[in-house]
């Protein structure tokens, strides 16, 4: 860690003000880490800019004295990706958290990077519309932090990502300057360098202002929910509802697990103990004929053994419902000290083969495994809880889920569908994409960024590390059937 009075230090107190730099141990603690707690690290001191001019300011002073900056929303990511290395600076982006415009006939947003992602949707709701990516954070995590890791959410099936929701972007390059993309920019084709940034998880810069598309409020919203026994029933309802004429919005896959421990926290259901799965399922858009969808995927479900299932009679219940299982993360704390989420993505044909094998990884070295995650999208949230106190149980935990993520890839998948790569999956990348692979998308970053003070470490695999990482104790190649890279 560097001088906290040396000449950096104070040069940042004079562009952003003494009182927006943090540097006292107890300050920095809750800048650390993200919501994965396995990576730690401790910054030369935290700094919140109050505008993109000093947004690049900063950045232009870490670039001159070699330092690394790490961009900052609420520290909600999952993969390590706003996690600080030792000496480097922290550049919190809270301050910068105003909507800058709305236009209702463009139904479009500008948005800065450190606003809440449900105020979004509240602010506009008078005019009848709304932001439609909705990560289960989504009442505490930023927008910016959405774009820098392409985060999804629940409405993701027919929605998609973050990505397609963003329409252009202001950027703060490695070098302090700041650049306009999509409809911020000058309009005038060439590559797309909005998509560049999205998903880039601040390697490539830092984000100060954010266009976004709006969306009508839908005519009307069906949920149903569906219990089955067994994963394995559920996960094949999932599989032949997705294949069905009409595509729902979302669907939501619990286990007993996952069930057992929401039931126990703030928003219980009263879900029946026989309960193996429950399922999820939305539909929305003009109120004729939605019925008639809800109806056509329960008969689906009545096809694939479900034992109870019903609509929403109120939007107080569907409510509770979606409470359940937004709270599903959280309610791990009730079962362990810490826990682990793998991130993997798989085609929803290859459901019930991963989801068997990520148990069977589990209970090897004895880990207790809950699965809640995005069904009607292939991505799933594998919990693994465990306790840091006892010796070897991270370690154990983060060599489960690096299995559990090259299951996702033999299967025809890959390593992240919304959490990011950060610190967590460097490595796993290359269960994925070869040398060549990963040289390219190097070169695209150096292009930006030369001396790697973006965010470093971040995202892309160590120099030197061979596609056997982390791949000695088990080989998903002889128990999961299906494509991928190797």
């Amino acid at each position: 860690m560097g001088d906290a009075s040396g000449p950096l230090v104070q040069q940042l107190c004079a562009i952003v003000g003494p009182a927006h730099v943090l540097q006292g141990h107890a300050e920095l603690l809750p800048y650390m880490t993200d919501a994965n707690r396995a990576f730690r690290g401790t910054p030369l001191c935290a700094v919140a800019p109050g505008s993109a001019a000093e947004v690049a300011a900063v950045v232009s002073a870490c670039r001159a004295a070699g330092v690394g900056f790490v961009p900052r929303g609420a520290g909600t990511g999952l993969s390590g990706g706003a996690t600080p290395g030792d000496g480097e600076v922290v550049i919190s982006l809270a301050r910068l958290r105003r909507i800058v415009s709305v236009s209702e006939r463009s139904r479009m947003a500008v948005v800065e990077p450190g606003g809440i992602n449900t105020h979004l949707s509240r602010f506009v709701a008078p005019l009848g519309l709304y932001y439609a990516p909705d990560p289960s954070s989504q009442s505490a995590c930023t927008i910016g932090g959405n774009v820098a890791e392409n985060s999804g959410g629940a409405h993701c099936l027919k929605y998609g990502v973050t990505t397609n929701h963003v329409l252009g972007l202001e950027v703060v390059l490695p070098d302090g300057a700041i650049v306009r993309t999509g409809v911020l920019g000058p309009r005038c084709g060439g590559y797309d360098l909005t998509g560049l940034f999205c998903g880039s998880e601040g390697t490539l810069g830092i984000v100060t202002q954010i266009a976004v598309r709006l969306l009508r409020r839908p005519e009307a919203v069906r949920t149903a929910l569906a219990l089955f026994r067994s994963v394995e029933d559920a996960a094949r309802a999932v599989e032949e509802v997705t294949t069905s004429a009409a595509v729902p919005a979302a669907m939501e896959l619990m286990d007993a697990h996952a069930i057992s421990a929401v039931e126990k926290g703030t928003y219980p259901v009263g879900f029946p103990d026989w309960v193996g799965a429950s399922l999820l399922i939305e539909f929305d858009g003009l109120a004729v004929g939605l019925d008639d969808h809800v109806q056509a995927a329960l008969d689906v479900c009545q096809r694939c053994g479900v034992v109870e299932a019903r609509s929403a009679q109120t939007p107080e219940e569907r409510g509770r419902w979606w409470n359940n299982r937004k709270a599903a993360f959280a309610a791990m704390g009730r079962v362990a000290p810490a826990y682990y989420v793998a991130d993997g993505v798989i085609p929803r044909t290859a459901l019930r083969q991963v989801l068997d094998q990520a148990r069977r990884i589990a209970d090897q070295e004895g880990l207790w495994l809950a699965n809640v995650f995005h069904a009607g999208d292939g991505n799933l949230h594998p919990l693994l809880a465990y306790d840091p106190a006892q010796s070897g149980q991270a370690e154990a935990v983060m060599e489960v889920g690096s299995a559990i993520l090259a299951a996702c890839v033999y299967a025809g998948g890959a390593v992240s569908g919304e959490h990011g790569i950060g610190l967590e999956k460097r490595d796993e990348l290359y269960y994925y994409f070869d040398e060549e692979d990963i040289a390219a998308q190097r070169r695209v970053h150096d292009a930006l960024d030369p001396a790697d003070t973006a965010n470093p470490h971040k995202l892309l695999p160590r120099p030197g590390r061979c596609v056997e990482v982390r791949r000695a104790a088990w080989d998903p190649r002889a128990t999961v059937a299906g494509g991928g890279r190797s």
